[in-house]
């Protein structure tokens, strides 16, 4: 008894089998996480050094360089950078895939650990965490109100800092445009030197003038006391009344020489939303983290926060990437209704008949819902693989079920047989093509697991569900599919068969067109030749690039003004901005920041939602450089978030490294090849990370001169970072449970006079303080603003992004041309990273994954149907889908990425659905005695309805994808539109071929036969004649 006739036997058991796997589907979905892509992150950790006043240059040298021979020990790491700037320099290590988040940052530690005994005693404490590889914020808000800015500030830092780093997932929280309260020694150098003291006996003063000590444990009898020390200043003023020193028997307070101020930090970073000033808060999840968990988690507590803060405190959320997660999320879900809907539309069209549209559409949901049991299994969130997969499962899914369900319908409707036997005998019948088909598309995912990196990251849940979709649509049409058939089905009259109306016209024309075609083997042939070789000219013609970029809403623009200009002339800048940028079609806030240095911002532009603006992304985007365009001394650069996030480093596809061990020579290349990327016409906002212009005042210190005087340089150096630069934390003051710094600052006045500094009095070993300028030389210069390494070596990069359509690796092939042209001296070299180095990976990937793919159908086909030959007729139809595709990349602008080569590695479990068709009934036809010319001909014309239905229903099903409409749309597009062109752009090439080589192979088999006959009875003659063999 076959599976179908047991099934058709026992309803309700088939019934309840398939009602399994639908009830344990909704029960899952109603677990699963939402993302929008599959878990990529490389495991990333950073290292954050902090040494205040060193400079770029001494923090390379100290600081820097111990610690990366350390670190370098480490075993999986893929990329180590390191930014070098003031005060400041942060290592980032990004791992191999494979290496787990967890014991890569403890690795960190252990290596960061023993590193600190070669480095400053100065160094703060270094700061590891676990860190968002993209290293851009998943939320972002904005503190308003009518509190100072200063309050705003302590709200931020002390309530909503803190409420949110306890949300599980929450990685970073950084402030922007606020001001941090702190306690300001502000000395005067000219009374300092008057009393002949040192910064250095200031600070000593202050310290222990500032204390609370414990002092052990008094027992009395039976009770036991702790001894405190109670020192703590009680006030700001009272810092002002610190003796720092006794000059004859009269004591020297602070307040004698300088003036104590309750103030806040240095201000060097300012924020304006939509032109008001304001106070920013980043979110960055850690590594591995779901964004839309953290996000919400973020908002949650920020609502509860909102309850806690002052009432006129305004808490504005300006950036939420969760928004769009879900926007794509629910654009899928509907493609895949609206999808489900056409399907089925489709059968009704072709077979015209309710009962059998209602039968063969329950083969979508069901397999569709089951599918969720395996996504929450394997681990798997509900994202746009996962979605896409079932997406493009639901034209694939149905077509078991029509396979089955035409077959028992012409047995029916065609045949006079009765429901019940119909059903039986018709899915008998093609069983095996069906379990064929459905096998042979399954093992196309096998090849994923030799896949490495992003590809098989994103691949693997996509193919694994599709998967799962596609065994569960075959146990379907094998089991529910005729059980139905035979209870609901009736004969409707021959009207609606192969020999009527529009159908039969198809029929009659297609059997002429195959006649033909046996007739005109060779030229066939040869047609198909010359399309498959056209794969190579469309491959050039089209071009590769990654990813595509998906109109989020949103984008960057970074400005540079000119070196020199203070924080309020940026400020200025970006305020006469503000009003321009808003006045732009589609803007709807503005968010200008500026950090890092004081003429270096970030703006955030954030678009309309998608359905109440006219303009694209991209469009928007060009219209921002156009209108910077009119401020030609300004440094702009508009960076357009990727797929796989953003810091700004990696918002450009294309980042190239040049390395070697001389900084400015590696600038001159840098500049060179900056030069020559502007000029091609696929690059925009090409720049180079690299800026040796920064004014810079240099101390050069008499080395023997300062050992006469006995004046240590540590000391010196250790004194003017003190004394200039103001952030050294000498001490802390307490109020009301809270601690702020206390620190050192020299008047602004004096800061900014270069006679004043030189004046500064440093100590030495006679006892006597020595001026700066008796042991050493200020002078001006020029200097880098920041350092960047890339793998321990010095390294500048060029980034580029490629104009909206153009091919990547174009952009690239012109690139390295460039790089070949600045013939750098042995030492340097140039690395590609971002974009450009996981296309050359996707690229391998997925020639590989064709390639064992072919092998792998060949492989299930060849068991199926016990032959090594057939096969091969069937896989004939395989190469003919490519160029089709290629071809409606072309036609349709597009380029071919992972999404379009995606779907071409799909296009080889599809498009070979067909030929099982036509092999396995002309074999049927065979075998009950039909001649081959009459069996081909007649299972072609039979399985041409079929054929036509799943075609038309796997496109039908991809229509609502490939239109491209909704949030994340552009990515599904290409590939629903490689599977649609490949898939109906080749069907009567196919069609035609297949017959033509199933023809050629029987020929060739024939004429094999008969040569061996012809041997074995030339050798049995021989083997007769006097003399021969046997005598």
């Amino acid at each position: 008894m076959s599976l179908a006739e047991f099934c058709v036997r026992r309803p309700v058991f088939t019934t309840m089998l398939v009602m399994l796997f639908v009830v344990t589907g909704i029960f899952s979905f109603r677990d699963l996480s939402v993302d929008l892509l599959p878990k990529a992150d490389p495991a990333t950790v950073s290292v954050t050094l902090t040494l205040p006043g060193a400079s770029a240059d001494e923090l390379n040298s100290a600081v820097v360089e111990p610690t990366e021979e350390a670190l370098s020990s480490i075993s999986g790491i893929d990329e180590m950078t390191a930014q070098l700037r003031e005060g400041v320099a942060k290592i980032t290590i990004k791992f191999v895939l494979e290496r787990d988040i967890n014991d890569a940052a403890q690795d960190v530690r252990e290596k960061t650990s023993q590193a600190m005994k070669d480095l400053p005693p100065e160094l703060r404490p270094p700061v590891i965490a676990k860190v968002d590889p993209d290293d851009d914020p998943i939320l972002s808000f904005a503190l308003s109100g009518p509190l100072s800015l200063r309050a705003l500030t302590e709200i931020a830092d002390k309530q909503i800092r803190r409420g949110i780093e306890t949300v599980d997932g929450v990685g970073e929280v950084d402030i922007s445009g606020g001001q941090m309260r702190e306690v300001h020694i502000v000395l005067d150098i000219e009374k300092l030197n008057a009393h002949g003291l040192t910064v250095d006996a200031l600070r000593d003063a202050i310290v222990k003038e500032n204390v609370e000590i414990p002092g052990g444990r008094i027992q009395q009898g039976d009770a036991e006391l702790t001894l405190r020390t109670l020192g703590r200043v009680e006030s700001v003023d009272q810092f002002s009344n610190i003796v720092v020193a006794t000059a004859n028997g009269t004591p020297i307070r602070v307040r004698d020489v300088a003036t104590v101020e309750d103030a806040t930090e240095e201000v060097r970073t300012a924020a304006f939303f939509d032109g008001q000033r304001t106070v920013v808060m980043d979110v960055r999840r850690q590594s591995g983290q779901n964004t839309v968990q953290v996000a919400e988690g973020v908002k949650n507590k920020l609502a509860q926060l909102q309850r806690v803060i002052p009432r006129e405190v305004k808490i504005t959320v300006t950036r939420d990437d969760s928004r769009f997660i879900h926007a794509s999320i629910s654009s899928l879900e509907e493609h895949l209704i609206f999808g489900s809907l056409l399907a089925s539309l489709v059968i009704m069209v072709f077979i015209r008949n309710l009962r059998v549209v209602m039968v063969s559409a329950l083969a979508i949901p069901a397999s569709i819902i089951a599918s969720f049991a395996l996504i929450r299994s394997a681990g798997f969130t509900l994202n746009s693989m996962t979605l896409l997969g079932l997406t493009l499962a639901v034209g694939i899914v149905i077509d078991d079920a029509i396979v089955v369900l035409e077959n028992i319908f012409r047995h029916i409707d065609e045949e006079g047989t009765p429901p019940f036997q119909a059903a039986i005998d018709g899915t008998r019948e093609v069983t095996l093509a069906v379990v064929a088909t459905s096998i042979s598309l399954i093992v196309i995912f096998l090849p994923v697991a030799f896949m490495t990196g992003y590809t098989q990251r994103f691949i693997y849940p996509f193919g694994l569900t599709m998967a799962f979709a596609v065994a569960v649509s075959l146990l379907v049409s094998l089991t529910l599919t005729p059980m139905l058939s035979a209870r609901v089905l009736r004969r409707q009259g021959s009207i609606h068969g192969h020999s009527h109306g529009f159908f039969g016209r198809v029929d009659r024309g297609y059997r002429r067109t195959l006649e033909w075609s046996l007739d005109h083997r060779a030229l066939v042939v040869a047609i198909s030749a010359i399309v498959f070789a056209s794969t190579f000219v469309l491959s050039r013609a089209v071009g590769r690039s990654f990813l595509p970029n998906e109109d989020q809403g949103e984008f960057q623009l970074v400005i540079d003004t000119p070196e020199g200009t203070s924080l309020q002339g940026t400020e200025k800048v970006l305020l006469a901005l503000t009003p321009k940028l808003l006045a732009l079609p589609g803007v709807a806030h503005v968010l200008p920041t500026i950090f890092e240095r004081v003429n270096h911002s970030h703006t955030f532009i954030e678009l309309k939602p998608l359905d109440e603006r006219r303009v694209t992304q991209d469009q928007a985007a060009d219209s921002v450089r156009h209108l910077m365009l009119a401020y030609p001394n300004l440094k702009p650069t508009v960076l357009i978030k990727t797929p796989l996030g953003g810091g700004e480093s990696t918002f450009y596809p294309i980042q190239v490294y040049l390395m070697g061990p001389d900084l400015r020579e590696l600038s001159k290349h840098a500049l060179r090849l900056l030069a020559a990327v502007q000029r091609m016409p696929d690059i925009s906002d090409a720049r180079a990370g690299v800026n040796l212009s920064n004014p810079e005042l240099r101390v050069s210190v008499d080395r023997q001169r300062a050992a006469d005087l006995g004046v240590r340089i540590a000391d010196l150096a250790e004194a003017l970072r003190l004394m200039v630069s103001g952030e050294d934390e000498i001490s802390s003051y307490r109020e009301n449970g809270e601690r702020y710094p206390v620190k050192i600052r020299v008047r602004e006045a004096q800061r900014s006079d270069v006679n004043s500094i030189g004046g500064l009095m440093v100590p030495s070993a006679r006892g006597v303080p020595v001026r700066v300028d008796n042991v050493a030389a200020l002078d001006r210069g020029f200097g880098p603003t920041s350092i960047q390494r890339y793998n321990r070596q010095f390294s500048v990069p060029v980034y580029a992004d490629v104009r909206p359509g153009r091919p990547l690796d174009a952009a690239i092939r012109n690139i390295q041309a460039e790089v070949r042209k600045l013939d750098m001296r042995p030492g340097y070299s140039v690395r590609f990273s971002g974009q450009s180095k996981q296309l050359d990976e996707t690229t391998s990937n997925m020639v590989i994954a064709i390639a064992l793919a072919s092998v792998f159908i060949y492989m299930v086909l060849a068991m199926q149907f016990e032959s090594f030959v057939q096969p091969i007729v069937i896989m004939t139809a395989l190469p003919l889908s490519v160029p089709f595709a290629l071809l409606t990349l072309w036609l349709t602008g597009r380029v071919l990425n992972l999404w379009s080569a995606l779907g071409i590695l799909l296009l080889l479990g599809i498009v070979k659905k067909n030929a099982i068709l036509q092999v396995d009934y002309a074999n049927v036809l065979r075998r009950q005695g039909t001649p081959l010319r009459a069996a081909l001909v007649q299972a072609s014309e039979t399985r041409l309805r079929p054929i036509l239905m799943t075609t038309a229903a796997i496109i039908a099903g991809l229509v609502p994808t490939a239109l491209g409409v909704g949030a994340g749309a552009t990515q599904r597009a290409d590939i629903a539109m490689t599977i649609i062109g490949g898939q109906s752009l080749c069907l009567l090439l196919t069609l035609l071929l297949v017959p033509v080589s199933y023809s050629l192979a029987e020929d060739g088999a024939d004429r094999a036969k008969a040569l061996l006959r012809r041997r074995a009875t030339a050798a049995a003659r021989t083997g007769q004649l006097p003399g021969g063999p046997g005598y």
